[in-house]
């Protein structure tokens, strides 16, 4: 069956929960899960996972979940996903950790997109079922929030380092997120009272001495000056060692870095600086958009006037020409399975070659031997097919491929010249791109 694939879809912001609670081993795994179907079932409501995956995928039901558990168990652990087939779109993952080792439960729980919790109706629910396991499932800490602000936090590390943040975990209150569980260590070091007389929208303390607390109704609004008012005031409550005006400074910042901007790129990159923001991951999406709109890439110099053109120098210039389509079938056979499009050698194909390249850092990851051999051969043919087959081009062939030229219009264009320089640095991706040269050349061609 097909699940709607998390990360396949435009990067956005998500509600991420992460649960990290130990459980009984005197009674059986069934009987110690229990409560936490239960809480999934009662309360997930329009993220509830239809899907269940341990070595194989299921319909959702207690029996495929046993089954997922059993197959997928390895030694002392077994894990099992959970996803659905409609929108909203959930990546959900159970891990359990098993005797001889301390029995755990740790689930991961991530809703897409984090809009669904923009409304009380839906959020209400999902804060009881996050109560109801933290007050089965003895926990240090657990939290739920904007996935986005997480990552412009810093969380899990807090400007620690990765052993530090390992060793020490969530060991004094870094941060107060949307909905925070914190366990009997964290309370006794904050001290009880203080921590449930914190000014929060629900502050509770549960039968096995966690307190549970939620900022405000509703996650969505993370970002809003009323929303980190009241976050500042809770975290400040829990560190009095903290300054209000620089913790609120702080998460305004973050606010800033996350608000939305509007794209003015350059029109001949649109196309392919589009596809590199949509994909790119959201919490730097903005400041992506702005350093974008700010850059100007240099205006393509591979071309010389046509009267100024060379002439062939090859002996059979429909051979040649048939050699460089081979060429440019060598990029189809490099990106086609990640690049579909490129099967079309279309101006759109170009833009998600680009894409392409500039996400797989290819002029970093490659040989440079390779890259130029190989590569640029490649890439200079199929832009060059890209200019025959849409702009009306032809092929002026030359023994030196650094020579071989596209006529259109009034003008002779370098397809190989502008693919060596385009494969030089993951920088030169941008400066360089197809995409550019290709809505010149259709500029100049139109002008003419």
């Amino acid at each position: 069956m097909k699940i709607l694939e998390f990360y396949g879809v435009k990067e956005e912001d998500y509600l991420r929960l992460k649960f990290e609670g130990t459980f009984g081993s005197r009674s059986s795994l069934e009987s110690e899960l229990e409560p936490f179907l239960q809480g999934l079932e009662k309360y997930a409501g329009g993220w509830m996972p239809d899907v269940v995956q341990g070595k194989r995928r299921r319909k959702y039901n207690r029996a495929a979940i046993w089954k997922g558990l059993d197959e997928a168990r390895d030694g002392d652990s077994t894990a099992v996903g959970f996803y659905r087939t409609k929108w909203p779109v959930l990546d959900m993952d159970l891990w359990l950790w098993l005797p001889p080792r301390i029995p755990e439960l740790h689930i991961i729980i991530k809703v897409k997109p984090l809009s669904f919790f923009s409304v009380e109706e839906h959020c209400r629910p999902f804060v009881e079922m996050v109560r109801a396991w933290a007050s089965r499932y003895p926990v240090s800490y657990a939290v739920a929030r904007s996935s986005d602000d997480g990552e412009v936090a810093g969380a899990p590390r807090f400007g620690r380092d990765m052993q530090t943040s390992i060793r020490d975990g969530f060991d004094k209150i870094y941060e107060v997120s949307w909905l925070n569980v914190f366990g009997p260590k964290l309370v006794e070091s904050v001290g009880r009272e203080r921590m449930l007389s914190t000014p929060a929208w629900r502050v509770e303390e549960l039968p096995n001495g966690s307190i549970f607390l939620v900022t405000r109704p509703t996650p969505a609004d993370f970002a809003s000056d009323e929303a980190r008012l009241a976050q500042a005031r809770a975290h400040v409550h829990l560190r009095p060692d903290l300054d209000f005006d620089t913790v609120l400074r702080g998460l305004r910042e973050r606010s800033a870095l996350l608000a939305p901007v509007e794209p003015r790129f350059p029109p001949d990159v649109e196309p392919f600086l589009s596809r590199v923001v949509e994909r790119i991951s959201s919490h730097v999406r903005s400041r992506k958009i702005a350093e974008f709109n700010a850059w100007r890439p240099p205006e393509p110099d591979e071309w010389r006037p046509a009267d100024s053109a060379l002439p062939p120098d090859v002996e059979e210039v429909e051979r040649a020409r048939a050699h460089y389509r081979y060429l440019a079938e060598h990029l189809v056979a490099l990106l086609h399975t990640k690049v579909p499009s490129v099967f079309d050698t279309t101006p759109e194909s170009l833009s998600d070659v680009d894409y392409e390249f500039w996400h797989q850092e290819f002029p970093r990851v490659f040989e440079r031997e390779k890259l130029d051999t190989l590569a640029v051969p490649a890439i200079g043919a199929y832009l060059g097919e890209v200019l025959v087959r849409h702009l009306g081009g032809q092929w002026i062939p030359r023994q030196k491929l650094e020579e071989a030229q596209v006529r259109v219009g009034d003008r002779v264009w370098l397809p190989f010249v502008r693919a060596w320089r385009y494969m030089r640095t993951c920088q030169s991706l941008l400066d360089f791109s197809l995409t550019q040269l290709y809505h010149v050349a259709e500029k100049h061609r139109a002008a003419g």
